[in-house]
């Protein structure tokens, strides 16, 4: 019953409906305050966590909306889980519970891996984009890429903790100088949601990150990466030397539904003109995006 409930009221929300609707879904976790385990409460963040991978241009509502339950759970000792207790053995209730829930789930998918899920299609067959592998294989991407951008708007929300995104970020570059397309996407698209606030929140991450960019060239020199993938790393080291503002000037996240939906009918197009583009690549879902032209290397961003 509360699945049906809370799925129809995410359908409805929009950041104009943002207070009445999150009210009304803090309705439906607040019933763990009758239960032993809170079952209600991860029950309905659970479900934000799915619609979230599954809507990346809207990961920052989502996040948004964790972040309000997160307070209004945070004082309530009522919403306990007696089964999980804490370091002095004591029962973990209220904000603590919350962020455990969200952390547990964020590992667990994160560690996972989209890339697992893929099924094995010959990408060399001209007609594999027109099977259900390949529709099942671009759900999953989608959804994988959708998992890392919500959990960076989460970490820009103070929601999870500088030591969560180093251990993702370590995770995706574990090994240089054989990368892989896939991760090397995923942590470009982490980077390109969170990098801004870890970088300057800190001196300490500041220099994290300069270690981490020394990796990014090494990967990025690696013949693992399709010229696609390879962009994204130029793309990505780009953004920090101007500072993580956007050449287009999108460095904000939407701030109304009309921005989001505005985002979101940018990337399907996007997704649409690449979706044309591709040609059985071995390496990867996507085919290398020829920049024609381009005189862009990896000497130019090391100067």
């Amino acid at each position: 019953m509360i699945k049906r409930k809370v799925k129809s009221l995410l359908n409805k929300l929009t950041l104009e409906k943002f207070d009445s609707i999150s009210n009304q879904i803090w309705e439906f976790a607040k019933q763990s305050e009758k239960e032993d385990d809170s079952e209600s409460l991860k029950t309905v963040i659970d479900l934000i966590f799915d619609k979230a991978c599954d809507e990346p241009p809207f990961a920052s509502m989502w996040a948004q909306l964790c972040k309000r339950l997160y307070e209004l759970t945070s004082n309530n000792k009522e919403i306990k889980n007696v089964n999980i207790l804490d370091k002095n053995n004591e029962v973990v209730c209220g904000g603590p519970l919350f962020r455990k829930y969200l952390l547990n789930r964020c590992q667990a998918d994160f560690e996972k891996g989209w890339k697992h899920d893929l099924p094995k299609i010959d990408e060399n067959d001209p007609n594999v984009m027109l099977t259900d592998e390949y529709y099942a294989a671009v759900k999953a991407k989608r959804r994988g890429l959708g998992l890392v951008k919500f959990i960076g708007e989460l970490f820009k929300l103070q929601m999870l903790t500088d030591r969560v995104m180093k251990e993702c970020l370590r995770t995706l570059c574990s090994d240089p100088k054989n990368p892989e397309d896939e991760e090397t996407e995923t942590m470009c698209k982490l980077l390109m949601t969170m990098g801004k606030v870890f970088d300057t929140s800190s001196l300490n991450n500041k220099q994290w990150l300069d270690v981490y960019f020394a990796r990014m060239k090494e990967m990025y020199e690696s013949k693992t990466l399709s010229s696609r993938v390879k962009f994204m790393i130029l793309d990505v080291i780009d953004l920090r030397k101007s500072k993580w503002t956007l050449k287009r000037g999108n460095e904000v996240a939407p701030t109304t539904i009309a921005q989001i939906h505005e985002a979101a009918k940018k990337e399907s197009e996007e997704k649409e003109k690449e979706t044309m583009k591709r040609s059985g690549s071995s390496r990867s879902l996507g085919t290398p995006i020829s920049r024609q032209g381009s005189s862009r290397n990896l000497a130019s961003h090391s100067r």
